[in-house]
């Protein structure tokens, strides 16, 4: 029976930092949903930080683990993730798995690509075959959205999955166009979207300040998604409408090269009192705050798929978006699509989302039965039968 081998490196390691993103989502929902649906198969490794060999965890502890990060992002509280995390990342050092022909090596993060010659001498001991999901390509495609070096870093990353992947997952055909030069002819490739989780029922009446509409932005405050606009946008709406216009309520947390934005964050008077700045927040608060939105906001340059596209419209919020082909993927027709750099056009969309009745989100709420999320436990079980079809040992 063909093994599957999923490395959570860096959900052990930012669980010790005590800081998880989006990407660390993703590695837990693998990692919920392997052990539901091939217990049997699925074992936990790591990619050794200190040597070029496979580590594996052990399951039962693994478990525990696993469960206390949910919990993390249900109530914030990451603490209890720490200490097993730790005991883990010093037990994995001296478990070595054996050789297997027949078991493949899934690795949903892009930890390690950029350790070429460590995977490659992992791979070449333990026999397994490779198969790696790539979220995007974005700092070879805008490399100045990213923090300086991050461009050469990820040119490695690819470099590594065009050497040593037997087959690629990504989660967008955008994402997929863009890495097909990069690879050879004939390397397989799926395209699967990523699964949105249910939300927890909201508790409307602890939403902030509920006489006054509000509008939402998800994701990390960082140059790509565009949160100059929409905080310039604000500043002039809170100039002509003053207490009469929309709150803003900005959910990530602070990113890099930002301090245009960080500066009107900080220090812009005008804003205070319209727009908050939440940061980081658990389950329970997203929900209570995406369930009242008069829209998602996402005025992006670039994404790979746009989650919070598709995890607002799972919770039958409006979303208005930026017109780029992975999140026209992530919405479909639902979401009003806008150009990044129309300001009128956003200031437009934004008023009449905030009237009550508004033409525009009544007419995107009537597009909303159409739409259908994808959940993890498909997207997963779509993965893994990809995956097991690459295993060096065939037939699985």
């Amino acid at each position: 029976m063909t093994a599957l081998w999923l490395d959570i490196a860096r959900l052990l390691e930012r669980a010790v930092v005590g800081s998880f993103t989006g990407i660390d989502r993703v590695e837990l929902a693998y990692a919920e949903n392997l052990l539901t649906l091939a217990p049997d198969r699925t074992k936990f490794v790591t990619l050794n930080r200190w040597s070029s060999r496979f580590s594996t965890l052990p399951n039962r502890p693994v478990r525990h683990f696993l469960a206390a990060v949910r919990q993390a992002w249900s109530d914030g509280d990451i603490r209890p993730c720490q200490a097993k995390a730790l005991r883990l990342m010093g037990g994995a050092v001296f478990s070595l798995p054996p050789r297997d022909l027949k078991a493949v090596y899934l690795l949903v993060s892009h930890r390690h690509l950029h350790r070429q010659a460590a995977l490659e001498s992992a791979l070449r001991r333990s026999g397994a075959a490779f198969v790696p999901l790539i979220h995007d390509l974005i700092p070879l495609e805008f490399p100045e959205y990213g923090r300086p070096g991050e461009a050469e870093r990820h040119r490695r990353r690819i470099a590594t999955v065009r050497q040593l992947a037997n087959a690629v997952v990504v989660n967008s055909a955008a994402t997929g166009a863009a890495l097909a030069p990069y690879l050879p002819s004939g390397r397989p490739l799926l395209v699967a979207p990523l699964g949105v989780e249910a939300m927890p029922d909201p508790a409307p009446a602890e939403v902030p300040d509920n006489a006054r509409p509000y509008f939402l932005v998800v994701g990390t405050i960082e140059p790509r998604k565009n949160h100059l606009l929409l905080l310039h946008l604000w500043r002039r709406l809170i100039e002509r409408h003053g207490d009469r216009a929309p709150r803003l309520m900005i959910i990530g947390r602070r990113g890099w090269e930002n301090e245009n934005v960080l500066d009107l964050l900080d220090r812009c008077e005008a804003l205070r009192g319209h727009v908050t700045e939440c940061g980081a927040v658990h389950d329970d608060t997203m929900a209570r705050l995406m369930s009242s939105a008069r829209a998602l906001l996402m005025p992006s340059f670039a994404e790979g798929f746009g989650l919070p596209v598709a995890e607002a419209l799972a919770c039958q919020t409006p979303v208005l978006c930026s017109d780029l082909p992975a999140l026209r993927e992530a919405g479909g027709d639902v979401p009003d699509y806008l150009d990044p750099l129309d300001t009128p056009a956003w200031e437009a969309a934004i008023m009449d989302y905030t009237a009550d009745p508004s033409v525009r989100r009544t007419a995107q709420l009537a597009r909303m039965p159409h739409w259908h999320p994808t959940r993890w436990e498909p997207h997963v079980s779509t993965v893994l039968d990809f995956a097991l079809g690459q295993s060096n040992g065939r037939p699985t």
